[in-house]
């Protein structure tokens, strides 16, 4: 049953990944993310219903416009793909849960900030807000059907600690962060230590670590200076992603070493 799940939620993953690009490529413009609907950006040509089917219809255009023949970026198709992926990785990390509507909506807001992140170096309120308010709304209750209402306590304690560490290294870094990344801290430290403590300490870990090993990765390969700005989102959001899924495993074998 779980694997129907998994395979059902990879299959509504598609279509949601194709309007998450559209939410990064609109909200940091202050455009809406409903009209006008999707539109070549080179010849404005509308996008046809049978050139909007997630992946398969990039592939079918060979990733090219049908008007006008600009190229359509590859990253379209990989987002859907990977926003596929971890919806059905994350029915197998959760399980059949109470809770799983809320994780499932933390993954599709994550990928929408490494995107505007990435691309614009800001994590816009626009999304950040609502997704927080509506990602806690939706733990909450599922804690409340799964009887895990005592698991809650950890929870914000754990949002609030993340978020506090981090607007303190903020100021201590001076302008080491941006404060789009410690309002980020919240949303993250919340979704992690509702699995535990061990899942929060794991995924801040790798946070820093990946964070770190990217700035040296672009310094070393001189696609950036040592005064740029390297967006710190994306590191956030994939040690979160580690420390949800396999935080515990971790933990365990690190002591064991």
């Amino acid at each position: 049953m779980t694997g129907l799940v998994a395979g059902i939620a990879g299959l509504f993953g598609l279509a949601f990944g194709s309007f998450l690009n559209v939410i990064a490529y609109r909200v940091p413009l202050g455009r809406s993310v409903v009209n006008p609907p999707s539109a070549c950006p080179s010849c404005d040509a509308p996008v046809r219903p049978r050139d909007n089917i997630p992946v398969i219809s990039w592939l079918a255009l060979r990733g090219r416009c049908r008007d006008c023949g600009a190229p359509i970026s590859a990253r379209y198709p990989a987002v859907e793909a990977l926003t596929a992926a971890l919806f059905a990785a994350t029915v197998l990390v959760i399980g059949l849960a109470w809770t799983l509507p809320a994780y499932l909506w933390f993954v599709a807001i994550t990928i929408a900030l490494i995107l505007t992140d990435l691309d614009h170096k800001r994590i816009p309120n626009r999304i950040l807000y609502p997704g927080t308010i509506a990602g806690s709304l939706l733990l909450v209750v599922g804690a409340a059907l799964d009887g895990q209402i005592g698991s809650l306590g950890r929870t914000f304690l754990g949002g609030l600690f993340f978020f506090s560490g981090l607007f303190l290294l903020a100021l201590i870094a001076r302008g080491g962060f941006g404060f789009g990344d410690v309002k980020l801290a919240f949303i993250l430290g919340l979704f992690m230590a509702f699995r535990g403590w061990e899942h929060l300490i794991v995924g801040i870990f790798l946070a820093f670590f990946l964070g770190g090993l990217a700035a040296i990765l672009l310094l070393v390969t001189r696609k950036k200076g040592r005064k740029d700005a390297v967006p710190f989102g994306p590191s956030l959001i994939v040690g979160a992603w580690v420390g949800i899924a396999y935080g515990f495993e971790i933990a365990e074998w690190y002591l064991r070493i």
